[in-house]
């Protein structure tokens, strides 16, 4: 692949055109070292400085060296590691049927913002468990922001990306939603349900789709005088919640 080609892949029109991704940084690097992914070849671009560092590399990467002004032209950061991944797509693909033994699944609707996307995927992953599933019109996973701010943890859990809530209603029978005037989530009913629903940050998720899908609510208590949480805090605090149910 060239690498003016490479570069394209910041945009997602063409990740979905090529079927790659990129990840950049030492840490990242070590995360995809250590994830299912590399069931796959990836390729590396590196630096001679960055490789004259004798970091063990697995033996399916597919190491090119670049120049540092090469690298500066490929990162999309100020201060480039002079290291980067090109990962197939294909790495990442899910089958909506091969579920773990109690796997729970967790949707966002029309999430925005690539840090939130991002931490939410680090707390799936911490706890483990969990299937991330995104609505279409969500901001994409494979974003090279959401990328970092998952720090890696985007490799270790399945993700699956264009999810209708009609496919939802579809795949499973009982739903659990956040509302301010729901049962507490420490309520032990949070925990018979397979998949919970989020809301976009600004907007939610629209009261028509929840009625259909017959949603229950809950909520986090809180004394504070703020009307809401922050997304990602919200379905940190209900991941934390239920990651106590499957320890009991």
């Amino acid at each position: 692949m060239k690498l003016d080609d490479v570069k394209k892949l910041h945009q997602k029109k063409y990740r979905s055109q090529f079927g790659f991704y990129l990840v950049e940084g030492e840490h990242l690097i070590q995360e995809l070292q250590r994830s299912p992914l590399m069931a796959q070849t990836v390729t590396l671009y590196a630096t001679e400085s960055w490789l004259s560092r004798g970091i063990e590399l697995d033996t399916r990467f597919d190491v090119v060296t670049l120049t540092d002004r090469q690298m500066a032209s490929l990162s999309d950061t100020k201060t480039p590691q002079g290291v980067i991944a090109r990962v197939p797509l294909a790495a990442h693909a899910v089958a909506p049927e091969n579920k773990t033994a109690g796997e729970r699944s967790i949707y966002l609707y029309e999430i925005q913002d690539p840090g939130n996307l991002g931490t939410i995927l680090r707390s799936l992953a911490w706890f483990g468990g969990f299937r991330l599933l995104l609505s279409p019109n969500s901001v994409d996973p494979f974003n090279s922001k959401a990328v970092r701010a998952s720090m890696g943890a985007i490799f270790h859990l399945p993700v699956e990306t264009d999810v209708t809530l009609d496919n939802c209603q579809q795949r499973f029978t009982r739903f659990a939603c956040l509302d301010l005037k729901g049962k507490a989530i420490s309520d032990p009913q949070f925990n018979d349900f397979t998949c919970y629903l989020f809301g976009n940050e600004a907007r939610g998720i629209p009261e028509d789709a929840l009625a259909r899908a017959g949603a229950e609510a809950f909520t986090i208590p809180g004394n504070g005088q703020i009307e809401s949480l922050n997304l990602a805090s919200a379905v940190g605090m209900c991941v934390y919640q239920l990651s106590l149910s499957n320890s009991l």
